[in-house]
């Protein structure tokens, strides 16, 4: 590393890379959270499914985040797993109104949470978006946060947060939160 580089890191204005792996069940919302911490001319009009998964970059604050947006098809969630060796932090996404599948979402968060690559890092943080809050079926983020069962993860950081990806409500809020976090961890 330069002089010069490492000057910018001890000032802080060297921008730090961070991977993180969005990931949750179909249609909860992923890669439409995502289009919103994008650039205005980036933006995609018009999202659709993600098959297998897409790369999205983004910086907040002096962290550019590298997000792995994986399919939440049930053929390809068994890809996830490729991702967890290099990751920083998870992004769990929630369908607040699919209250059928929330045990399916909370069977797959287990399953990943218990991956010998993930549970080695109980610091790793987990942010989970309680998204599409403004349908009227929507649990709430407590009901959900019951439901996934929040309260049992003792040692890792985790942050519920209700979100509306459409609107943009919410996500600025989770997205700090995990910026703090991993912040923190560089220090």
């Amino acid at each position: 590393m330069s002089l010069f580089s490492r000057l910018l890191s001890y000032l802080g204005l060297k921008k730090k890379e961070v991977n993180i792996l969005v990931v949750g069940l179909d249609n909860s919302g992923k890669t439409t959270i995502l289009n919103n911490f994008k650039k205005d001319e980036d933006k995609s009009q018009e999202i659709v499914a993600t098959i297998g998964f897409n790369v999205e970059s983004f910086h907040v604050n002096n962290l550019t985040f590298s997000a792995f947006d994986m399919s939440g098809q049930g053929r390809y969630r068994n890809l996830w797993e490729h991702y967890f060796k290099g990751i920083h932090a998870i992004v769990f996404v929630i369908d607040s109104s699919d209250s059928l599948r929330l045990v399916v979402a909370k069977d797959e968060l287990d399953l990943m949470l218990k991956h010998d690559e993930i549970a080695s890092k109980p610091n790793l943080p987990l942010l989970i978006f309680a998204n599409k809050m403004d349908l009227r079926d929507a649990l709430s983020s407590v009901r959900i946060s019951q439901a996934l069962g929040l309260e049992s993860l003792q040692e890792r950081p985790w942050h519920i947060q209700a979100s509306n990806a459409i609107t943009g409500q919410g996500l600025q809020e989770g997205i700090q939160w995990l910026t703090e976090q991993l912040i923190n961890q560089k220090k």
